[in-house]
């Protein structure tokens, strides 16, 4: 019991659900950490794949096991005229960073990393909350009969 008094004790409760908003957020947070890493190793000339576990079931046996795949990433920016501009897509679609904005230009490949860095902290900050809340009910329109 000596070993618990050091530690302060509350009650607490797990949350059952999490905000919708919440979720996009951090998927959007976690694909730009891919794209950060992806300018890191293009810098760096070293190539970078991250991987993801997969469940598959074999067709002979029916048995399910899981397996590393290989996570498919496309770079979210181009170069054009000696630019780079980024541009930031979600669900698909290419997010509205400002009003009728819809890319950031980035004057050398060496900052790059800098301005996705940038544009993720916008992101965890909640800065594009509406832009990402726009192009999820403009998704889920589709699927409505």
């Amino acid at each position: 019991m000596s070993s618990l008094s050091s530690l302060k004790l509350v009650s607490a409760t797990k949350p059952q659900s999490v905000a919708p908003i919440i979720t996009r957020r951090s998927n959007l947070s976690s694909q730009l950490a891919h794209q950060i890493e992806l300018a890191r190793a293009l810098s760096e000339n070293r190539q970078y794949i991250p991987t993801r576990m997969k469940t598959i079931k074999d067709k002979a046996s029916g048995e399910r096991r899981t397996v590393e795949t290989n996570i498919r990433l496309k770079p979210m920016w181009f170069t054009l005229d000696n630019k780079v501009y980024i541009q930031i897509k979600y669900s698909n679609r290419v997010l509205e960073l400002a009003k009728g904005k819809n890319s950031a230009e980035i004057s050398s490949p060496t900052e790059l990393i800098n301005g996705l860095t940038l544009i993720k902290q916008a992101v965890d900050g909640g800065q594009l909350d509406t832009q990402i809340e726009q192009i999820s009910k403009s998704v889920r329109a589709r699927f409505v009969k």
